[in-house]
């Protein structure tokens, strides 16, 4: 099996890509800044997915890879959060993102209790 074959690595790749070009609506200042910060999170949440199925062979180091993703999620959430009250004229776009990230960590987290339970090394 791949990590492609994932479905927190599936969903978190096509979140990244609508999550990037939502960034790029962000006023011109903020695509440095904020804008950024953004994409980088929403990166690693997917680009820790795929780095620790790398490393399934080590349940410790495939836990500790997709901890950074659930980390990585809720650090995406907290910048959408910024961004939904700092640009209230986009906040219905990057809420709605808001709430998938939420789900997403919630299926990540229940990826990680599954692989602490069920792994085999």
């Amino acid at each position: 099996m791949s990590y492609e074959k994932l479905d927190i690595y599936n969903i978190a790749f096509e979140l990244f890509i609508e999550t990037h070009k939502l960034s790029l609506k962000l006023p011109n200042y903020e695509l440095y800044e904020l804008g950024s910060q953004l994409r980088r999170s929403a990166d690693s949440v997917v680009t820790n997915i795929a780095e620790g199925y790398g490393r399934n062979n080590y349940k410790g180091d495939f836990i500790r890879f997709l901890t950074y993703s659930q980390a990585s999620c809720d650090e995406t959430v907290c910048h959408l959060s910024k961004i939904n009250l700092l640009y209230p004229e986009l906040s219905l776009d990057f809420k709605e993102k808001s709430e998938q990230y939420k789900l997403l960590g919630g299926k990540i987290n229940n990826f990680i209790k599954y692989v602490q339970l069920n792994w085999r090394t």
